[in-house]
């Protein structure tokens, strides 16, 4: 008899208890998450975030700042599947092409005006300015970006079907890499003299 398994259309697993509190000072392996603090070390604690309080620091090359609500910071999110962030937007600041691995991101603008934008799969490329109060979606794994269209600052909330999405920064990854990836490997993808890399890396302290 052939068994067919089909993978299921959420991105982590569902959990199977009431709630599992972050144990992150745990040593135990676990495949789901993070290990469980007893049921009697839990407190409300565990079930309340207050990081998004506080405007995250746009003081860096991108102008934007991030503050991450995942079970990193947030141990009441252990196997729930669900995470959020909220970016902060200097004016002309930017979110750069970046994917997540392991899930769909879906937000809403709090403040300002983005340009939200990502490419297919079939190489197209969807994208369109929003204010206050509209919503977008990217779908699992494709390359996107946000960016700061709008005079003042901006700020949006996104949420994630994954207590820790994971992200691929292009940017970080191409030419921040440690170890680094080869300049030769990186000229022949860009079709460029390796010397531009050489500069590109110099900005990113990768040289």
């Amino acid at each position: 008899m052939i068994l067919f398994f089909t993978s299921p259309c959420y991105s982590d697993p569902d959990q199977l208890q009431g709630f599992c509190v972050a144990d992150l000072k745990s040593t135990t392996t676990s495949l789901n998450g993070f290990p469980c603090k007893p049921v009697s070390k839990v407190t409300s604690s565990g079930f309340f975030f207050s990081g998004f309080t506080k405007e995250g620091n746009t003081d860096n090359m991108f102008g934007l700042g991030v503050s991450f609500g995942n079970v990193l910071s947030f141990p009441g999110l252990n196997t729930l599947g669900i995470s959020m962030n909220r970016a902060d937007f200097a004016p002309g600041g930017i979110n750069p092409l970046h994917s997540y691995p392991r899930a769909t991101e879906a937000g809403v603008i709090i403040k300002g005006k983005l340009l939200v934008g990502f490419r297919s799969t079939t190489n197209v490329f969807y994208s369109k300015v929003l204010k206050a109060g509209e919503m977008f979606v990217i779908p699992k794994g494709l390359v996107h970006f946000q960016k700061n269209v709008g005079r003042g600052k901006a700020v949006t909330i996104t949420s994630f079907n994954s207590q820790l999405h994971g992200a691929a920064q292009l940017p970080a990854t191409l030419f921040a890499s440690n170890p680094a990836i080869p300049d030769d490997i990186l000229a022949k993808n860009f079709q460029v003299d390796e010397t531009v890399i050489t500069s590109i890396k110099s900005k990113f302290g990768s040289s």
